[in-house]
């Protein structure tokens, strides 16, 4: 499968998915990316700020 120019839904820039981010994509089951390297980036240093962990163990530090 060739490399992909797809258009960034949050900077409207475009970018290129290419043959092994499209392989790596498709044997872990996810969809294409929306957003490109840098808004994705951008959007991961947002989540973190806000306390959003996405490790799936979120900030619960137990009972004391």
């Amino acid at each position: 499968m060739p490399d992909m120019t797809l258009t960034c839904r949050d900077c409207g820039q475009p970018f290129t998915f290419t043959e092994g981010e499209q392989d790596f994509y498709n044997s872990k089951g996810y969809t294409q990316p929306t957003r490109c390297a840098s808004c994705r980036a951008n959007k991961k240093a947002q989540r973190a700020a806000s306390g959003y962990d996405d490790s799936g163990y979120g900030n619960y530090s137990g009972g004391d």
